[in-house]
């Protein structure tokens, strides 16, 4: 089994890791810090660091949290580099590099004697996959509809670090998806769920639908037991993949993703993938959705998670219209920032080409001047898709020998 680390928008380095307080800490660095009422001296009495830490925890507004300890998943290393080895992670080096530190809590820090797993439900109010029905718009993966989700763990995740340190002394190191830190395993060891057979967390309290953050403390905490397996013999997961990225249960190759290739993936979507892709214009739901676990899922209780309602299936006339200004503006405070402007259009056109709308021509046509040439690739690939091949190779005809790039000059004459 293998975590792929959400394959969610990783800003391709590892750095920062974390953030670091120890006990001796200064008034200076409170910062945004809201002590709260809890971890008296009668509370640690009563029921003890561990149980006081998982009070505050809930408190700081986090849905689940368990503790496992830094020598949990002894079998991630080998994992780690059987993946890497297969070239699975595509151009996700990141997941290649400091494979040690990755592989191990204790190889990244070693100071490290607890590990506190954290969970926050994003769960939507629809179904993921109603976009499916109407592929003149873009479908957005639910992660993504909302705030950025590690603007909001972050604050968290040092509020109760602040408080940890306020309570019991100690050293800490705190996480949210950009440094070497395998969640998922963690997490699982910890008994926040399972790796289901997508190497996705599920929970039977939270279905597919929990982000993850993680405190390394050196405070030796009770630890949590491991949650079971319940996937059994469903397969749904699996069977719901449009790009067939699972060459076997608890495996991924990312680079058949329909998330890697929207999100991580730099260049020309390859061919192979794009009918497949369909609408899906940022990630893809489709093995999460699916999971029976789901019918426990709740909507998330924080409102910065909830979908803005422009990110909910907007059309993807609308959304090719926008250049690099437009895009910051668009999807100021989002995750899909990250991503860019030229690698979001490519999207939009790998969609456009597959939504068999005429009416949408004329946007593909708009993008095949334009400045990009990713875009232009992609415009030409959706422009062929939405004409006969009189009325391509008319277009070829006017646009071909005024293009300077080689791979767009290519997408004109590759077979579609």
């Amino acid at each position: 089994m293998f975590d792929a680390n959400q394959l969610k928008d990783k800003p391709g380095t590892d750095t920062p890791d974390s953030d670091t307080w120890s006990s001796d800490i200064g008034d200076s660095d409170t910062g945004d810090f809201d002590t709260g009422n809890f971890g008296t001296s009668n509370d640690v009495a009563r029921k003890g660091p561990t149980d006081v830490i998982k009070d505050l925890a809930i408190d700081a507004g986090f849905d689940a949290v368990r503790i496992t300890h830094p020598d949990a998943i002894p079998d991630a290393p080998q994992q780690l580099s059987r993946f890497v080895a297969l070239d699975r992670h595509g151009e996700m080096h990141w997941m290649a590099e400091r494979q040690e530190e990755r592989g191990s809590p204790s190889a990244l820090w070693p100071e490290v004697k607890s590990v506190i797993m954290l969970g926050q439900n994003y769960g939507p109010d629809d179904n993921p996959l109603e976009h499916l029905k109407y592929p003149e718009r873009g479908g957005i993966s639910v992660y993504a509809r909302g705030k950025d989700y590690h603007d909001i763990i972050k604050k968290r995740l040092k509020k109760l670090a602040r408080l940890m340190i306020e309570r019991f002394g100690g050293d800490v190191k705190v996480f949210v998806d950009t440094a070497p830190v395998m969640e998922k395993p963690l997490a699982a060891a910890a008994g926040l769920g399972w790796q289901g057979k997508h190497t996705n967390l599920v929970s039977r309290e939270f279905g597919s639908w929990l982000f993850l953050g993680s405190i390394f403390t050196t405070l030796r905490l009770e630890t949590d037991t491991p949650e079971t397996d319940h996937c059994g013999g469903c397969t749904a997961c699996l069977d719901a993949c449009p790009t067939e990225a699972f060459p076997a249960p608890y495996q991924l190759d990312a680079r058949r993703c329909v998330s890697y290739l929207t999100i991580e993936y730099k260049g020309a979507i390859p061919l192979e993938f794009r009918q497949a892709i369909g609408n899906r214009i940022y990630g893809c739901d489709d093995c999460l959705s699916v999971c029976p676990w789901n019918k426990f899922a709740s909507q998330a209780h924080e409102i910065k998670l909830h979908a803005n309602p422009k990110f909910k299936d907007p059309p993807l006339a609308a959304l090719a219209q926008l250049d690099d200004t437009a895009f910051r503006a668009f999807f100021s405070g989002s995750p899909m920032k990250r991503t860019g402007r030229d690698r979001f259009i490519r999207n939009v056109m790998i969609a456009i080409g597959n939504s068999g709308d005429r009416s949408l021509l004329k946007t593909a046509l708009d993008r095949l001047k334009d400045n990009s040439s990713l875009v232009r690739g992609a415009a030409v690939w959706a422009t062929r898709r939405l004409t006969t091949k009189n009325e391509a190779s008319a277009l070829m005809s006017e646009y071909f020998d005024e293009e300077m790039d080689q791979n767009v000059k290519n997408e004109w004459t590759q077979p579609i």
